[in-house]
This record gives structure tokens, sequence and C-alpha cells, in this order.
């Protein structure tokens, strides 16, 4: 593969069912599953089902890519916890309600997740789906 890693920070997991190497792991120690959900970090290695690990959670990480990525791009996971570039910048339909006052239109936001979790951005590029990356988690 020839990629380098420079984790500053890593931390044990258990396993909860196969987790391949360099992809997301979610809070629940599973390998991620949803596109856009929360990760604590990238496996560092394969870890069978109760098996212990470590996820990188700061510093530089090879993951693999799941689709095209171009360097710089803010990175989620897919449905098999690969890298994908984000799917865009959050914002307000056209053509939404003018806002003069969260009293008189109620809550514009609400919850204090947003519905893609950007865990790192791209080092390198990814030509397609199976190339390995360096990324910078955040």
């Amino acid at each position: 593969m020839g990629k380098q890693s420079h984790v500053t920070h890593a931390i044990t997991y258990i396993a909860s069912g196969a987790v391949r190497a360099f992809r997301g792991v979610g809070y629940d120690n599973a390998e991620a599953d949803t596109q856009g959900q929360k990760v604590k970090g990238v496996s560092q290695r394969a870890a069978a089902d109760t098996e212990a690990s470590d996820v990188g959670v700061a510093g530089t990480t090879v993951i693999e890519a799941g689709a095209a990525i171009a360097v710089g791009d803010s990175l989620i996971v897919d449905d098999q916890g690969r890298a994908i570039p984000t799917t865009g910048a959050l914002g307000l339909d056209a053509g939404a309600t003018d806002v003069t006052s969260s009293g008189a239109n109620g809550d514009i936001l609400t919850g204090g997740d947003l519905p893609e979790f950007v865990f790192a951005d791209a080092l390198e590029a990814a030509a397609a789906a199976g190339d390995f990356i360096e990324a910078k988690l955040r």
C-alpha cells in the first residue's frame, strides 16, 4: 500500500462484529454502516468480533476511499465505513420562508448533531473506491 499514518492519539475498543482495517468505527464499536454517521475514529487494523483493537482519533491516518476524492475534501463515511466527500454545505432551500425572528417563525435548526459527521480532510486524492489515502483527522 505504501501510505503513511501519523496517529498522535489512538483509543482501544472491543470490536462489535468484524471490523476491517482502515474503516470508520462508530461509537457502538462496530464498523460504520450508515452514510454520514458519527464515528469515533478509523480502525488501524482488522479486528474480529470481541477482539480488542485501536482506532486513530487524532493526527493523520490511512483510510479506504468509497468514491473519488479530491485533495482537501471534507470527509464522511459511506455505508461501509469508507471515506467519501461530504454531500455539501448546509443551507436554506431557495424560496424558504424569510426569517424575521425565531419567536415569529419557530425553530430554524433543532438538535445538536448535523446530518453528516465530517471526521477528516483528504490529504491525498483517490481516483475511485478502493483506493487508500491519507487523511487528517478532525
